[in-house]
């Protein structure tokens, strides 16, 4: 039962993190307007920071015995992330779609934070210093758009 709990929040964290590392790279391709050059370059540290830490979380899951499942089909289905509009981002919406990606990943990983911690501390350590991270990232993007 409490492996359950580690490999679903492991999971539902690698899916997430995808999600996230390629709503960056897509508004990193098509955002556009003033402020274009900042936003862009930033969001190139965001893909970098979630495939870092997709890695962590599919090796976490094999080195306590499970498969991570990343495949598109898995992703597409499970992601908690919103989808991230087509076309042309503004620079300003740029900003505010990719903060609240930022900050849905976290917030996701923190609620399995006290049930993983119980069953295992050293996932749970994963799950809070990625959201941590995640966190940090959302807020400068805050602070980029203002």
């Amino acid at each position: 039962m409490s492996e359950n709990i580690v490999k679903e929040a492991l999971q539902q964290s690698l899916v997430d993190l995808i999600q996230l590392s390629l709503q960056a790279k897509q508004a990193h391709w098509n955002i556009q307007g003033e402020g274009f050059q900042s936003l862009h370059e930033f969001l190139d540290g965001v893909v970098d920071q979630s495939r870092i830490a997709l890695d962590e979380f599919a090796e976490r899951l094999a080195a306590i015995g499970f498969v991570s499942d990343g495949r598109a089909e898995t992703v597409t289905k499970t992601t908690t992330l919103k989808e991230l509009p087509g076309g042309a981002i503004p620079v300003d919406q740029g900003y505010k779609l990719i903060e609240a990606a930022l900050t849905q990943t976290a917030n996701t990983m923190k609620e399995h934070i006290s049930a993983v911690d119980d069953a295992d501390p050293l996932s749970s350590d994963l799950l809070i210093s990625t959201a941590r991270d995640l966190e940090k990232s959302a807020w400068m993007m805050r602070m980029y758009s203002k």
